[in-house]
């Protein structure tokens, strides 16, 4: 099956996007109305390419079925994961599906008003999206939906959704309490959540309020071919329970670092292959699915990219973005670059967070220091309470990263601490500023950047 996400050579034009099909989905979904749009969703069994791969469908059911005031489609383009290069690849080669597809949701859950997520620095991503929903406006498509763009900071919480309201709001990217579909935006109510008793005289039952559905905008763009073809075309590839393709992108010791679509199911190995495998003369060692789950090993590199297989594989597929590292690499190193990044973006507002990525950043650097061997009990404490009350998964990802590492790669440690290490060390934050014709570009100013998002000059 051809990739239909990424087209070979970019969209320039509606004229373009009108001659591959375009139009059809979002055309689709108008004649049917939001309750048969949602059951073709369900039939197709689409699930979120952000991270989480919750099922689509029931995300929109629960914003359209959601609690009193307006609806909001918010689409995330803020992509910050160490690693991945996905969305703005798609937005660079077809930002017309991703607007039809959020033109879809819109309609489906009731929107009257649709904005686009996106960090400040993603200029020519930014650029195309705004010449396609120009086109799209100049032949009456939008239909009274209001489309705008909100261009915000270089912190890896900008694309947390409920951090993410706060800074299409006006305000920093500190997570909410509440989950979008229940705490939407521009809700002046304060978020009190649930309470098991009557609400008292005067005081309302719950805050519930504007419902807003938060998708990745490869999410979006999916949607937009699904309405198109149908889902029988969309189930015919990927697994029954992870179906369609999925951008990858794979970037870290190979050949030609590179984002592929590939169906969901294709093993790991024939990804890397793709991108011309490990470093000559060299084999895997490791891959990191971005910074939000455990290591894979060498020894499973079969699993397939579903997220059934990757569960079970003991990680997860996240947004596919594929760090990989080959048998040069000292892991604990890795665990020290990891786990610096996740404190350093850590936002402070849940101090188990904080606090506890620091002090395990910190015992990871005397680990590679030589010692002493006590911090490894230090770790494992601070990380069995690092995600106590926390309001996002930031800390839930310090305690699967590095505690995988430390359980997979215990040579690395005692090669420190006996001070006989020989790999290689000064590992680089993978995370991408640019990926063209298999050349990466990394964001040079992460390794300045300090806990309270300053940077050192």
């Amino acid at each position: 099956m051809p990739p239909f996400l990424l087209p070979a050579v970019p969209i320039a034009t509606l004229d373009e996007h009108f001659a591959r099909g375009g139009g059809e989905g979002l055309e689709q979904a108008r004649t049917l109305g939001p309750a048969a749009s949602l059951d073709l969703l369900r039939q197709a069994g689409l699930r979120g390419r952000g991270g989480a791969g919750f099922p689509t469908a029931d995300k929109w059911t629960s914003v359209r079925d959601g609690g009193p005031g307006e609806r909001y489609v918010v689409g995330n383009a803020a992509e910050g994961e160490p690693g991945t290069f996905k969305d703005r690849a798609l937005m660079r080669a077809d930002p017309y599906h991703v607007i039809e597809g959020l033109l879809i949701a819109a309609d489906v859950v009731g929107a009257a008003e649709v904005i686009i997520a996106i960090k400040a620095s993603f200029e020519q991503e930014q650029a195309r999206l705004e010449e396609a929903i120009s086109a799209f406006a100049e032949v009456d498509l939008l239909e009274g939906v209001q489309l705008r763009i909100v261009a915000g900071p270089e912190e890896y919480l900008f694309g947390e959704e409920k951090a993410m309201l706060e800074v299409i709001e006006g305000n920093e990217p500190l997570p909410r309490w509440l989950p979008p579909y229940l705490h939407g935006l521009f809700v002046t109510a304060p978020q009190m959540g649930w309470a098991a008793h009557d609400a008292e005289a005067g005081q309302p039952a719950s805050v519930a309020a504007n419902p807003t559905l938060v998708n990745n905008v490869e999410t979006m763009a999916t949607v937009a071919h699904i309405f198109a073809k149908g889902p029988a075309w969309f189930r015919s590839m990927g697994t029954p329970g992870s179906p369609g393709t999925v951008l990858c992108t794979v970037t870290g010791d190979v050949q030609r670092p590179a984002v592929v679509e590939v169906e969901m199911g294709t093993s790991l190995g024939e990804v890397l292959a793709a991108c011309g495998g490990p470093t000559e003369g060299h084999d895997v060692r490791a891959v990191f699915s971005g910074a939000s789950n455990p290591v894979l090993t060498s020894d499973q590199l079969d699993t397939p990219l579903s997220y059934e297989a990757m569960r079970a594989a003991g990680s997860g597929l996240g947004s596919a973005g594929f760090i990989v590292y080959d048998d040069t690499r000292c892991l604990l190193d890795v665990a020290q670059m990891f786990s610096r990044f996740l404190y350093v973006e850590s936002c402070g507002q849940c101090p188990p967070c904080k606090l506890g990525t620091g002090a395990i950043t910190d015992e990871l650097d005397r680990l590679a220091a030589g010692g002493p061997e006590s911090g490894l009990g230090v770790i494992a404490k601070r990380l069995s309470i690092v995600t106590d009350a926390s309001r996002c998964f930031l800390p839930a990802e310090a305690q699967a990263i590095v505690s995988s590492i430390l359980r997979s790669f215990p040579e690395d440690v005692a090669a420190h601490l006996e001070g006989t290490c020989g790999r290689q060390h000064a590992t680089v934050v993978p995370k991408l500023v640019d990926l063209v014709d298999g050349h990466v570009r990394y964001d040079e100013r992460q390794a300045a950047k300090q806990p309270d998002w300053t940077y050192r000059s």
